[in-house]
């Protein structure tokens, strides 16, 4: 089975590892499931028309993603200043967090920020390479609940929040390996700004 251990077993230098991770990239890439972005698509200009908060949440390095996706979908889309998205990451505020994990539990970090600031028709993007972290299931299935849209981004077998999420982005890797579907998660963030962008130039 492929995968970036063989990878790099099987390569004599960095020229050849490199052409061999990208290559793995495009395996995986191409069998992305293409109606899944769409559905991701579909449930963001749901929140940009209505005006809903789209919230982001992960662990990590998918919580760097969450802030990065919060920027661009919030900010980057507001260069016209017309119909702005409503993006916020619920990753970024440490003190919120760090006070929730002391006198709560880290379980609970995104709960209790949601509790606060979600309302009917949000939407939440949960970040997860294995898809089992605690905190972000618990988030999720705290949305499902009041009705609320789920979006997963997960990786290896999808885990338990690939089965809670209306619309979830699967990149099939083995389990463990990280960087690969990290990588792909920040395509996935760029790749959907950019088609939302150039539509909403065209008008």
């Amino acid at each position: 089975m492929e995968n970036v251990e063989n990878l790099f077993k099987n390569s004599a230098d960095i020229h050849q590892f490199s052409k061999g991770y990208f290559r793995y990239l495009y395996g995986l890439l191409s069998r992305l499931d293409t109606k899944a972005i769409e559905g991701i698509i579909r449930e963001f200009k749901k929140a940009h028309k209505n005006q809903n908060t789209v919230f982001f949440i992960g662990n990590g390095g998918s919580a760097s993603t969450a802030s990065h996706m919060a920027n661009d979908f919030g900010l980057g889309t507001r260069k016209d200043e017309k119909l702005p998205f409503r993006a916020i990451s619920l990753t970024d505020n440490v003190a919120s967090m760090t006070a929730i994990a002391n006198d709560c539990s880290y379980d609970d970090i995104f709960i209790r920020q949601l509790n606060l600031y979600y309302k009917r028709g949000d939407k939440l993007v949960a970040i997860s390479a294995s898809g089992n972290s605690p905190n972000v299931v618990n988030a999720a299935n705290w949305v499902k609940k009041r009705g609320g849209k789920v979006i997963g981004l997960v990786g290896f077998d999808g885990g338990k929040l690939k089965k809670i999420s209306d619309v979830c982005i699967h990149v099939k890797t083995p389990k463990g390996e990280y960087g690969p579907v990290e990588d792909i998660h920040m395509i996935m963030d760029h790749l959907i700004y950019t088609w939302l962008w150039f539509k909403k130039r065209k008008g």
